[in-house]
């Protein structure tokens, strides 16, 4: 009889043991998304569709990257996918926004984020944002202008989505230009702009800024503050009329 109780109070001792490690095993609740919101809704709410086999493209060459794109929902607008090989991944190009409230100037660095600006450029070139809205201005709690959706709901893409390229350390502090996701290696064609200083998880890749008078434009539209009736669509049209190259 004792052999079994002692049995029985090491059952039970193994037990709790058990419980107490798949408790610890699970993740801690996430906190409030109130750091996360440039993620919100930049990709179409479906399943995940599984993107085709693609080949392996040859070793970059030196100074050059490789990239994947992988087809993801639908387009909002007709894009082809950019390039994935021998990637451009130093030095820097410009892209000009010519908005309805001026001319907004953006850095594209391709030190930082070579796959990033590949599409980026790829899209300009392609008329993807010409003729878009901004359609999401945060004036409290963090301060960014989000573009990149040419069907104005905050859920459209390219049709394809990419990996992040992030460092851990990134800083979102005014003029910044980063990339909106909807979770991690989900970037597509929605960006955000950051018009003051703002504190985010460093989850969103950072491919460029912005100058002073850049600057200036994005500032005078959140100025007007967000629209009561069309939230989180700011006052101001903040149109995209045509983007190009330089």
């Amino acid at each position: 009889m004792r052999l079994s109780g002692r049995v029985g109070r090491l059952a039970a001792a193994v037990g709790l043991l058990a419980v107490a490690t798949a408790c610890a095993s699970q993740p801690a609740s996430q906190e409030p998304d109130t750091t996360t919101q440039p993620a919100q809704a930049t990709q179409p709410a479906q399943t995940t569709e599984t993107p085709p086999a693609t080949s392996t493209p040859p070793p970059a060459a030196a100074g050059n990257v490789n990239c994947s794109y992988s087809a993801y929902g639908q387009s909002a607008r007709p894009a082809d996918p950019p390039p994935m090989s021998d990637v451009p991944a130093t030095g820097t190009s410009t892209v000009t926004l010519n908005m309805t409230e001026g001319t907004v100037v953006i850095t594209l660095d391709r030190g930082q984020a070579p796959c990033t600006v590949n599409s980026f450029e790829s899209l300009v070139k392609q008329g993807f944002y010409d003729d878009s809205t901004c359609h999401r201005l945060v004036d409290q709690g963090m301060y960014i202008l989000q573009c990149g959706d040419p069907s104005g709901t905050g859920r459209g893409g390219p049709g394809y989505r990419f990996a992040d390229e992030l460092t851990g350390s990134e800083q979102y502090t005014t003029g910044v230009v980063a990339m909106a996701n909807s979770g991690p290696d989900t970037n597509g064609s929605q960006f955000f702009i950051v018009w003051a200083d703002t504190q985010l998880a460093p989850d969103y890749t950072i491919f460029g800024s912005i100058d002073e008078a850049s600057l200036a434009v994005v500032t005078s539209i959140a100025a007007k503050g967000v629209s009561l009736e069309n939230s989180p669509n700011p006052i101001s049209p903040a149109r995209i009329e045509t983007v190009s190259l330089g």
